[in-house]
């Protein structure tokens, strides 16, 4: 017998080399939350496109418009160039914001109402990665998402501008100097960041109530709170259950930033009084609760 002829390895006998893939779990249930919520990503885009179809309407006349903003102070002249750019990144993030909670509201709800909740039990994936996964989504993918659209749309906005004052014998300048793309993304990525973790208990809290709900999940999920704070109101004649939720809102911007009234400048950062605030905290902290419950629920609620 030949020594060199090489000997085959037995059936079913791998290579030692060969390792197989380590299943990711939480990886896949994202991206199976994505296949199947288009609207995560569908309706930021959509509002991005009516807000480019409204900035070009607006731009008739701009290159006169920009000849009088320029004679202004630079404190006003970068207030009326910067407006339009603020603005539509304030409506994709609003936008981010309320897709985010429908999401979280119909995100357990939704597989017990088409009963899918039977096939997704019965596949390997625990139900506390079923909920991370869809906790992921609005802490997240929907900032990432929102930061990639919100840049896109105004580097569009900015180069149809330039086009427009270059036509008209302007130099575009005036945009890129009061509006630096790269440092407002920076602060904006910084902000979207904040806010998702600012508003992590109101998205535990539609989880947990798209888990116990058998209808109306966005009802069950505001009326509480209007109905504590009217019994409140009347009752004892104060209103500090209604500013606490003003401020799970919009309380991140006083800690997050630091703005200088009546300044050129963009607002600071301010991350290490951000991340010592105790409504931070305490917010993730109900956020984990929140979720939690919703796991324990997710685990011995049937199909509606």
């Amino acid at each position: 017998m030949n020594s060199s002829e090489t000997v085959p390895e037995p059936a079913g006998v791998s290579d030692p080399g060969d390792r197989p893939a380590t299943p990711q779990p939480l990886y896949w249930s994202v991206r199976r939350e994505l296949w199947e919520n288009r609207s995560i990503y569908v309706a930021p885009i959509l509002v991005a496109i009516v807000v480019l179809f409204g900035f070009l309407v607006s731009t008739i006349g701009l290159p006169e418009r920009r000849r009088e903003v320029l004679l202004l102070d630079p404190a006003q002249a970068r207030a009326a160039i910067e407006a339009p750019y603020d603005m539509a990144a304030i409506m994709l993030i609003l936008t981010a914001f309320i897709v985010g909670v429908f999401y979280c509201l119909d995100a357990l709800y939704g597989e017990r109402r088409d009963r899918s909740i039977l096939f997704w039990k019965s596949l390997p994936v625990s139900d506390s990665t079923t909920l991370l996964s869809k906790a992921t989504i609005p802490l997240v993918v929907l900032p990432l998402v929102t930061f990639v659209i919100v840049v896109a749309t105004q580097l569009v906005m900015m180069l149809w501008t330039s086009l427009l004052l270059i036509s008209h014998g302007m130099s575009p300048a005036s945009t890129w100097t009061y509006v630096p793309l790269f440092r407002n993304s920076f602060i904006l990525l910084y902000g979207l960041a904040a806010i998702a973790l600012w508003h992590a208990p109101i998205y535990g809290w539609a989880l947990l109530i798209s888990g116990w709900a058998r209808r109306a999940t966005f009802l069950w999920a505001i009326l509480p709170f209007f109905a504590i704070a009217f019994f409140e109101k009347i009752t004892f004649g104060t209103s500090h259950f209604a500013s606490m939720l003003k401020d799970r809102l919009m309380g991140f911007a006083p800690t997050a930033f630091a703005f200088k009234m009546h300044s050129v400048d963009s607002p600071q950062l301010t991350p290490a009084a951000y991340l010592s605030s105790p409504g931070l905290w305490l917010g993730l902290m109900v956020a984990v609760v929140f979720i939690a419950v919703a796991i324990r629920l997710r685990r011995y609620r049937g199909p509606l």
